[in-house]
């Protein structure tokens, strides 16, 4: 459970770091907030990144845009899930 709560933590971390970074280097043209979706926890981490994203401006759209990242950590998770069944097998 521990390990879990760790690595859930680190990505979502590391993901609104990249996004810092990636709005940072587009001159603010990508909302950091799109890097905390990039978890597996589909839906649940775009409806955070939409809530938190409307609390600080009520006319910001994110859930279209956020379930992108969000899409992808699945198929990343299920690709490295693969990989390490292959390799452990």
């Amino acid at each position: 459970f521990a390990l879990g709560l760790f690595a859930f933590g680190f990505g979502t971390a590391s993901g609104v770091l990249m996004g810092k970074l990636m709005c940072w280097l587009t001159g603010g043209k990508v909302n950091p907030l799109i890097g905390a979706a990039g978890v597996s926890a589909v839906p649940m981490a775009a409806r955070v990144v939409q809530a938190e994203g409307q609390r600080e401006d009520p006319d910001n759209f994110l859930l279209a845009h956020a379930m992108g990242p969000n899409v992808a950590g699945v198929i990343g998770s299920a690709t490295v899930a693969g990989l390490l069944i292959a390799f452990l097998a």
